[in-house]
């Protein structure tokens, strides 16, 4: 039996066990591979959790570990190690490779957002600095769209919220929620963004996809914005994990 699996905490919003169980019962490879869910409150835990499975053949990984789980591995994948954050790990003769399909899903599904439009008149606001920010950061940059990451608290690499006044709002109209403020259950969160200089000519993006649409969402759609949760970007890098677990490396 191959078994694959999903580690983070918590794990309840996850979709990826009911993904993958239904993509094998319609393929009919049930004999062959399984997908569970590994709730780990403690990155240190995962030498114990494989360990525990060795039918483990690849994992999945979400917050807050895309990151921290990188001292773990034995090799990383280039695009991985550029954006410093892994969420697909190929598990193999014991050796734990780490990829970013983060990447590949956001971008293909970013321009989905932003088809007819012209990239180069285009500039970022980045919400949070997690893995999931560091994703967004390098298609961003491979798509040549400047930006600026925000956070809580400023740093010499993020602005605050506070920081943002009317004119960063008019020169920045794709808005990236990495955050996971406003996901199930806690659905009436929402990062701290002046929603009064949103407008119709704003593109908004929230990764989280559960619920459909965030507070985020919601209130920039009221002011006109075009808006894509997270779920197309979720299809996809789901699928690029599956290619890399069963040809890859």
């Amino acid at each position: 039996m191959n078994l694959l699996g999903i580690i983070g905490y918590p794990l309840s919003h996850s979709f990826s066990k009911q993904y993958f169980t239904q993509k094998f019962e319609n393929q009919g490879l049930t004999h062959d591979w399984k997908y569970e869910t590994f709730s780990i409150e403690d990155i240190e835990k995962l030498t114990d959790l494989l360990r525990g499975q060795p039918d483990l053949v690849g994992l999945n990984v979400t917050i807050p570990f895309k990151k921290l789980v990188i001292p773990f591995l034995d090799e990383i994948d280039d695009e991985a190690r550029e954006i410093g954050a892994v969420n697909c790990i190929k598990i193999k003769n014991g050796k734990l490779k780490g990829y970013n399909t983060d990447v590949y899903g956001f971008e293909k599904s970013l321009l989905g957002l932003l088809e007819g439009q012209d990239l180069k008149a285009l500039s970022a606001l980045i919400l949070g600095t997690g893995g999931a920010a560091k994703a967004a950061e390098f298609t961003l940059k491979k798509l040549k769209i400047p930006f600026l990451n925000v956070s809580r608290t400023r740093t010499n690499d993020a602005l605050s919220y506070e920081d943002l006044d009317e004119n960063i709002y008019k020169t920045h109209k794709l808005i990236i929620n990495t955050t996971p403020l406003g996901m199930s259950p806690n659905t009436e969160g929402c990062p701290n963004i002046n929603f009064q200089y949103i407008d119709n000519q704003c593109f908004m993006y929230d990764l989280i996809y559960n619920p459909e649409e965030t507070t985020f969402l919601r209130l920039g759609k009221e002011r006109g914005a075009k808006i894509k949760n997270g779920m197309d970007m979720l299809l996809l890098q789901a699928e690029k994990g599956w290619e890399i677990w069963r040809f890859i490396g």
